[in-house]
């Protein structure tokens, strides 16, 4: 396999985008080839398999999604971090997409599902004790809340906007921080 870190970030930065526009079923290494403009059997070339090429894809989105240290700057507000959460995943969309391709790509699976319930439960419980460590309000169990409530807030926006339509995102993250996370002094 080849080694080149650039390269192989291209051919999965293109594969990304070959899985949130075409789907599962339209992600080839040819296609990833195609997307990236290299020669066919580049990505061959880094990928033994499809299967390598999913996992490595599930740890590229991580790796384009994390967010910037300044948007994690003191002072911490729960209801602005959100925000930034949802800008940061419209300008991320295809990357979004992708990893909800994955997780649909995971019934199928059994070897990718176990791979992203471990990458999932160990993101989310580093997110549920940054939150708790860095004294925001709320507990665990309305951390996770918020969690869940955001990944299907997120798709909707995401997928089908016209879903959430008359309900302003804003006031939606506000509410949902309010009830979830209240600041109990």
């Amino acid at each position: 396999m080849r080694q080149n870190p650039q390269r192989r970030a291209a051919l999965l930065d293109a594969a990304i985008e070959v899985l949130a526009r075409e789907g599962s079923r339209g992600l080839t290494l040819r296609a990833v080839d195609g997307e990236a403009g290299v020669p066919t059997g580049t990505a061959s070339n880094y990928f033994a398999n499809r299967a390598q090429l999913l996992v490595q894809i599930l740890h590229r989105t991580r790796e384009r999604l994390i967010p910037d240290p300044a948007d994690l700057a003191a002072p911490l507000d729960t209801k602005v971090l959100l925000r930034r959460l949802v800008d940061r995943m419209r300008r991320e969309r295809s990357v979004y997409l992708a990893m909800l391709e994955l997780r649909l790509e995971c019934t199928r699976r059994p070897e990718l599902q176990a791979e992203l319930a471990g990458f999932q439960a160990a993101e989310l419980e580093a997110n549920v004790s940054w939150h708790l460590e860095s004294g925001l309000p709320g507990d665990r169990r309305g951390v996770v809340l918020v969690y869940l409530a955001m990944t299907g807030l997120l798709v909707d926006d995401l997928t089908v906007p016209a879903t959430l339509e008359g309900h302003p995102l804003e006031g939606l993250i506000d509410t949902l921080v309010d009830r979830l996370l209240p600041d109990v002094d």
